[in-house]
């Protein structure tokens, strides 16, 4: 265990953000579940682009990587366009 006061709030600090990071990483990952599952194409249309911009959003914090949400924005594209 530590035994500096500093590292001790750097632990608080890091679990406190660790916490943080993951709600929001599972946020994400039942947005683009619930885009995925949607079958009326104007219904994910409209869900596309508040998807898009949670995933740039977590990109910029560097909650997931950039080139993640680059591939994630681009299957769900692919997906909306294929909706009938």
């Amino acid at each position: 265990m530590a035994n500096h006061k500093s590292a001790l709030k750097r632990i608080r600090q890091s679990d406190a953000r660790r916490l943080h990071n993951r709600y929001y990483a599972k946020t994400a990952r039942n947005a683009v579940k619930n885009l995925r599952a949607t079958e009326e194409k104007s219904e994910a249309q409209a869900l596309y682009p508040k998807v898009c911009s949670l995933l740039d959003k977590l990109a910029k914090r560097n909650i997931i990587h950039k080139n993640k949400a680059a591939n994630l924005k681009s299957k769900l594209a692919k997906h909306v366009n294929k909706l009938a």
